[in-house]
């Protein structure tokens, strides 16, 4: 699993899968579609039309109507990539944050960008006391990290700097841009299923509540039939869409965490960070399709599964204790003070770096002066 952190072929599978991601956009749209035109031929149809008639009518919209389709998905894919970074941050109420604001994390993120020779994403903060922290962008100029509040009050230095390097790794696995692609354009799916199927608002006043619809003419049609079938296909699209996000979420953190460990060389900090985030990760005014992008989601990982987006905590500590040679904090000697406690605030510079970010001459001991283990 370590070893796989950085080569070209994860990078490459990630940009095949946003591909993926981009031409199934244009299937499900006309899948879509087709369904809605489905539903209104079954409410326009003379009482008792067969299904195959009524399918052949929507067939036939559809032949017609997919160049909109097609335009539709272009100013879509237009709007989302001009606006993406808007949409995410409006919806989860991310702000800028300058390096007068807080050098303490600008400095700590400077220098992990510098040991790799990487440009330096820009910084933002969500006001909320949370544990938490994600990184967005779909290309070089655009990548951004943010953290919460929580996060810069009681992570220590180290911490907070395992935690940088996890998100950092993201961007630098193009993991950011597939989780872009797959939740601000695939979502779109989930929004329209979603409301077709909670709502039941159909035309010309049609319900499934409501079998006995209009005069009873269309009741025992192929109409009837047709709008399962349309159902069944806004479903599938639905479901599709949520499993597609699911996958895309249950390898890549164990990625970012050996990729944090390969740039601190401290797999303690990584450990005791995720320890204090565990209890601490949830934000409830966050919306759920946007806690795919998190480091931690307490709510998204049943323990495994297609279901599971998250790994769970647990066992990725038990990764980096087994491959990284880290020492779980939850397993300390007895009567230990658990780091993972939250006793008091650590909002302060790292006094070891300095104000303009360049590199310390001697840094001393810890996750920039310890040897790799």
């Amino acid at each position: 699993m370590f070893t796989a952190y950085g080569l070209y072929s994860h990078i490459r599978a990630n940009e095949l899968r946003s591909a993926f991601l981009l031409s199934g956009f244009v299937v499900l749209l006309l899948a879509l579609m087709f369904s809605f035109a489905l539903i209104i031929e079954a409410m326009s149809a003379p009482p008792g039309a067969p299904f195959d008639y009524i399918f052949t009518l929507a067939v036939d919209d559809l032949k017609r109507g997919w160049p909109i389709g097609v335009i539709a998905a272009g100013v879509w894919f237009v709007i989302a990539y001009l606006f993406h970074q808007k949409m995410i941050d409006f919806a989860t109420g991310a702000a800028s944050l300058s390096r007068a604001e807080s050098p303490r994390i600008y400095n700590l993120l400077e220098n992990l960008c510098i040991s790799r020779g990487v440009p330096i994403p820009a910084l933002q903060i969500i006001e909320s006391d949370a544990l938490n922290a994600y990184a967005s962008g779909l290309k070089e100029g655009q990548y951004k990290i943010a953290v919460t509040r929580g996060l810069t009050r009681y992570l220590t230095d180290a911490e907070l700097e395992a935690v940088l390097a996890h998100e950092l790794t993201h961007i630098r696995n193009r993991d950011v841009q597939l989780l872009v692609v797959a939740v601000i354009f695939a979502g779109v799916f989930a929004f329209v299923a979603d409301l077709t199927i909670r709502r039941w608002n159909f035309p010309f006043g049609f319900s499934p509540h409501r079998p006995e619809r209009d005069d009873g003419r269309r009741g025992n049609g192929g109409a009837a039939l047709a709008i399962v079938v349309a159902l069944f296909i806004i479903a599938l699209s639905w479901g599709a869409s949520v499993l597609i996000r699911f996958a895309l979420s249950r390898s890549r953190e164990f990625l970012a965490d050996a990729g944090s460990v390969e740039l601190t060389k401290n797999p303690d900090a990584m450990i005791s960070a995720l320890r204090k985030i565990e209890a601490h990760a949830a934000i409830p005014t966050m919306p759920s399709r946007m806690q795919y992008f998190f480091i931690e989601s307490p709510a998204l990982h049943p323990e495994s599964g297609w279901f599971a987006t998250h790994p769970s905590v647990d066992a990725r500590i038990a990764a980096l204790v087994k491959f990284a040679g880290g020492r779980d904090v939850a397993t300390g000697p007895e009567g230990e003070a658990p780091p993972g406690s939250l006793d008091s605030p650590r909002e302060v510079e790292a006094s070891f770096l300095p104000k303009d970010g360049r590199q310390p001459l001697s840094p001393p001991q810890g996750p920039w002066g310890r040897a790799s283990r």
